[in-house]
């Protein structure tokens, strides 16, 4: 699902707490990793696990042919608009997800991609859950979104 503008304006304060530059980038890559997967007929479930909890804290909605919905959350898979509490507590249930939730741990990376975004942009630790392009790659990317 791309990322729009609409999406990128929308995102609250608060909610994400490293450069919304290297969010958008993360966000925008991961969503873009996961379309090339799905074109080669390959389920990414470590950048579709990026991409829907980037969509989820940044209160992003989910579109589909029938209209929007609330992002669901990535651990809990609850329809709720993300803010900072609930982010927490996100984070706190995505520490254990195997045994919370066999289902998602069954999607080979899932686990560890809700992990690695929610531990980035929310409590600004580890590295992004996905390399970062070069400032030369995200000026062009940039531009052609404009």
């Amino acid at each position: 699902m791309e990322v729009t503008h609409a999406d990128i304006a929308s995102i609250p304060p608060g909610n994400v707490r490293v450069p919304d530059c290297d969010f958008i980038a993360v966000w925008r890559g991961a969503t873009a990793r996961g379309a090339e997967a799905a074109a080669s007929g390959v389920t990414d479930w470590y950048a579709g696990a990026v991409a829907l909890t980037c969509r989820w804290i940044a209160a992003a909605p989910t579109r589909t042919s029938r209209g929007g919905a609330l992002t669901r959350s990535p651990a809990r898979r609850r329809r709720v608009l993300a803010y900072e509490e609930l982010i927490e507590e996100e984070f706190l249930a995505a520490q254990d997800l195997e045994q919370r939730r066999p289902d998602l741990a069954a999607r080979p990376g899932w686990c560890e991609g809700v992990r690695a975004t929610l531990s980035w942009a929310w409590r600004a630790e580890g590295p992004p859950p996905l390399e970062l392009p070069v400032a030369d790659e995200l000026d062009d990317a940039n531009h052609a979104s404009a």
